[in-house]
């Protein structure tokens, strides 16, 4: 192995799409169809538009020929494959991404690897001009889901069965590059495989020795180690690895031309035999030993082994061309930028020491779907990745923006970046594995202020403070004192002292029906302080969020709103919240206004649901509008998303509510059954009776027809009791 010390300081940027078509009982399921990309050419016109001249594409055996080996279709792979050579990228040909292949073969199947070969063989034929095939994303990692934990196809559970799917995988991507090189000699292998490191507790050491070098076990088979010295031998042909199986990929290797390494927070595993530590999904064992298996990242005080570590062992092991072929990460915004840095970071360093690292792959640039079940359902669970699909048409995300800014400088300037990643703060830990003298982080005070927040006294201001004190965003919470969002001098004043990237605008008049008496002060909170800071912010160059009502619309159209509909408000407040939007929108066009409803939230004493449980409980009856309708709001799930939305510098007007359409009578009593009470003592009225001062529109739902997407009420609701850490009974 030979360090080469005159490689470029960056890593190339590579790219990737989710396309796991995956196999769960009968039933297929199909990340292309999931994000819309089957259908949606022109994504590959967005990605190209990002710099990325490599792409992780699929060519997939189960879409080209799902019921039999001589039924193709090649017309989707023709017309994509065409139009990334139009636009010079080159693409990484996936044959199977997880999964079993199509119906009429399997992971324990004797014939799959002849199966697979003839597919690759009709790939290099139909496209000479690929160069570069990964036959089989992650085979080991397929092997123990399919055949050894039982999530996915075959679903069995037992070693026999996971050593028969890992050789059948290793063989047929030898036999599918010798198939693919009789046509394209030079074509070149790029293998991946997650890596993940396992840690113990003493009496379980054995355990984790034994896990540390099947890690290993893909690609030492393909390169031919998997000798009689090889410390697994014994083991694989106890569990039925022939001799002649083992030493065919001794005798005929299919060494990697780029080892690949996917590397997640959930990779790095820790085996604890101290069970009463961990809930019961946790728990399981070798037959010799119970123990949990966790993401050691929540329990082991070192935290992950991390990316430079890792790919320094990869290097270590086998001296080959590496690459990073995956970097996600499914959580808010600004971590997925840090992971990605790190990630970027650790490829620079290594390269600097000569280890010949290739590139860095922004995996799911579409996102992905359900990998929180590990694809075992369809849940609709989504994470962005480059692009965030839930609109008319992808929208390029923070992500998106990062790897834009890599390409042309390969360095990130995200003020985000000034805090580390929630695994390597001290809140990672799960609560009966923090260390002793363990302390939440809390920023310095004297430390830069990121993101500044007005409202310090209201249920927006304090909820912004603890979602960003919870994801690491630096913040400065202010009262009225200390900035009045209606005095030039203060704004001016804050804004030069504290110098944000970002203004949260939580402060406002919120009294409805007091706003028809005290018209010159609403209009002063609502309309005059939100303009003079968008004429600020727009001067500076600061990102601004501010917020407007379901109230700007007359409840006369009959279907829920969106962005799109004009405004026409019936009372003072929703005026003054109409009057805003146009003034920021003119003052500062590069401004964020979220128009939300109704919204409710564990952290504070005076919202809807939290004052309905509280009547309640003293046996008081609660009177409720049967005749208005809206969409409520779960303040953490709106500030959460409005974050994101800031993060990805949006711009102009969204709808952020929960989806679902209640009267505030059916959502008093939908409470009230999750609380266990009685919800006949909830009193439905008509809004006419309650003589409100300001007129309420009738029927205000809010939808997004831009892609913005909160939970679903009910799953708000659930949330709600879990987080004010109330009885619910569901």
């Amino acid at each position: 192995m030979e360090a080469r010390s005159n490689l470029p300081e960056f890593p190339a940027l590579w790219g990737g799409i989710e396309c796991t078509v995956n196999r769960v009982r009968d039933s297929y399921q199909n990340q292309l169809a999931l994000s819309g990309h089957l259908s949606r050419p022109g994504d590959l016109d967005l990605i190209a538009g990002l710099g990325i001249k490599t792409l992780r594409y699929p060519v997939l055996w189960e879409l080209v020929a799902p019921r039999a080996a001589d039924e193709t279709d090649w017309s989707w792979c023709d017309e994509r494959l065409t139009r990334l050579r139009e636009l010079g990228i080159e693409p990484i040909a996936g044959l199977l991404h997880h999964g079993s292949g199509p119906c009429y073969t399997s992971l324990l199947d004797a014939g799959f690897p002849g199966k697979l070969a003839r597919f690759a063989a009709q790939v290099a034929r139909r496209y000479p001009w690929i160069s570069a095939y990964t036959p089989i994303n992650e085979p080991l990692t397929t092997a123990r889901f399919s055949a050894l934990y039982g999530h996915w196809y075959p679903h069995a559970t037992d070693d026999l069965s996971f050593v028969r799917a890992l050789l059948v995988q290793c063989r047929a991507i030898a036999r599918a590059m010798r198939a693919i090189r009789l046509v394209n000699p030079q074509a070149r292998l790029v293998t991946t495989e997650d890596l993940g490191r396992t840690f113990a507790t003493g009496r379980l050491g054995y355990q984790a020795e034994f896990e540390n070098y099947r890690r290993w076990l893909s690609y030492d088979l393909l390169c031919g180690r998997v000798t009689q010295q090889h410390p697994l031998r014994w083991w694989l042909e106890l569990h039925g690895a022939t001799p002649a199986e083992l030493n065919e990929l001794c005798e005929y290797p299919c060494p990697p031309d780029v080892i690949g390494v996917n590397y997640y927070l959930t990779s790095d595993r820790f085996l604890d035999h101290r069970l009463e530590r961990y809930p019961e999904w946790l728990r399981g064992g070798n037959g010799r030993d119970r123990y949990a298996d966790v993401e050691a990242v929540r329990v082991r005080p070192e935290g992950i082994v991390g990316h430079e570590e890792h790919l320094g062992e990869v290097w270590a092991r086998y001296g080959r061309t590496l690459a990073i072929t995956e970097v996600h990460l499914g959580s808010s915004r600004e971590e997925q930028l840090r992971w990605l840095n790190e990630a970027w970071q650790a490829a620079i360093t290594l390269r600097r020491r000569g280890v010949a690292l290739e590139a860095v792959t922004s995996w799911a640039l579409l996102g992905s779907f359900d990998w929180n079940s590990l694809f075992t359902r369809q849940a609709g669970f989504y994470e962005p990745g480059a692009f965030d699909i839930r609109g008319p048409r992808p929208r390029r995300t923070a992500i998106g923006a990062a790897l834009r800014e890599l390409v042309l400088t390969g360095r990130l300037s995200d003020p985000c970046l000034a805090a580390p990643g929630w695994w390597r703060r001290p809140e990672r830990f799960l609560p009966e594995c923090r260390p002793a003298g363990w302390l939440p982080r809390h920023f310095d005070a004297a430390a830069a202020c990121g993101v500044l927040i007005t409202g310090k006294t209201g249920t927006l201001g304090q909820a912004f403070a603890r979602l960003c004190q919870q994801r690491g965003i630096h913040y400065r919470l202010l009262c009225r004192q200390e900035l009045d969002i209606a005095s030039p001098e203060s704004v001016a004043e804050a804004l030069d002292r504290f110098r944000p990237w970002a203004v949260v605008n939580g402060a406002g008049f919120v009294r409805i029906d007091q706003a028809e008496s005290d018209q010159e002060n609403c209009y002063r909170e609502n309309t005059a302080g939100p303009a003079l800071l968008a004429a600020e912010c727009d001067r500076r160059g600061v990102a601004l969020l501010t917020f407007s009502s379901d109230m700007v619309f007359n409840g006369e159209k009959g279907s829920p709103y969106h962005e799109d509909d004009p405004v026409a408000p019936l009372n003072t407040y929703g005026h003054s919240k109409a009057e805003a939007e146009r003034r920021v929108l003119a003052l500062h066009p590069k401004a964020l206004v979220v128009r939300t409803s109704a919204f409710f939230g564990p952290w504070d004493d005076y919202n809807f649901v939290t004052a309905t449980l509280r009547e309640l409980r003293r046996g008081q009856p609660v009177a409720a509008a049967s005749d208005l309708y809206v969409s409520p709001t779960y303040v953490p799930d709106l500030v959460s998303a409005s974050l994101d939305l800031l993060l990805d510098r949006e711009r102009g007007i969204w709808h952020l509510s929960n989806r679902g359409t209640v009267s505030w009578a059916d959502f008093a009593r939908r409470v009230a059954a999750l609380a266990g009470l009685d919800p006949e003592g909830i009193l439905p009225q008509l809004a006419a009776s309650f003589q409100f001062p300001a007129p309420r529109p009738a029927f205000v739902p809010l939808v997004s027809v831009r892609g913005a997407a909160l939970p679903d009420l009910e799953d708000a609701l659930l949330r709600y009791f879990r987080d004010a850490a109330l009885p619910c009974f569901p």
